[in-house]
């Protein structure tokens, strides 16, 4: 579904709605975040779980992740998905592994800022990450600053720590 409730067509990203009788009533003790995330469909006791996550469906109607949409980067009246972006730096021979995240930007609402952590015995430099997104990326997508790093912070599930990087970038 797009941002007004309507359903996307191929090739469009759109929020995962989910709904039938598996779908829980709501989070315990939580009615704030049960009234954001559920809401009332169109049968009696029908409930629509709003997922958060988004999605691209092609002609086929295969559906394709795109992007948490609390993750997404609104820039230069854009939305980014840092996923997309992470996927890209990831293919430059030499990036072992890639984080991108917005920081806060007065003129184009948030920038783009990657972190990357270069292989072992690379010699990669700013200006070949810049000329590689360049070259394949859209030009709202090619971050504003690149910061290597020997590590990021990961959470006890793996998943890099996304709020440490924006914190330390504050």
């Amino acid at each position: 579904m797009d941002e007004n409730d309507r359903q996307v067509g191929s090739d469009e990203i759109g929020e995962l709605v989910v709904r039938g009788a598996n779908v829980m009533q709501g989070y315990w003790k939580d009615p704030e975040e049960t009234a954001r995330t559920f809401r009332t469909g169109r049968t009696e006791g029908e409930v629509l779980l709003y997922t958060g996550d988004l999605f691209k469906k092609d002609k086929a109607g295969f559906l394709y992740f795109v992007a948490r949409k609390d993750d997404l980067i609104k820039t230069k009246s854009q939305r980014v998905s840092p996923k997309e972006i992470e996927n890209a730096l990831c293919e430059i021979d030499g990036v072992a592994e890639a984080a991108v995240i917005g920081i806060p930007d007065e003129t184009v609402g948030r920038s783009i800022k990657a972190i990357v952590i270069p292989e072992n015995g690379s010699h990669l430099g700013q200006y070949d990450i810049f000329d590689f997104c360049r070259k394949n990326l859209e030009p709202f997508m090619v971050p504003k600053f690149i910061e290597f790093r020997s590590s990021l912070p990961k959470l006890s599930n793996g998943k890099i720590d996304k709020k440490r990087l924006i914190e330390e970038s504050g």
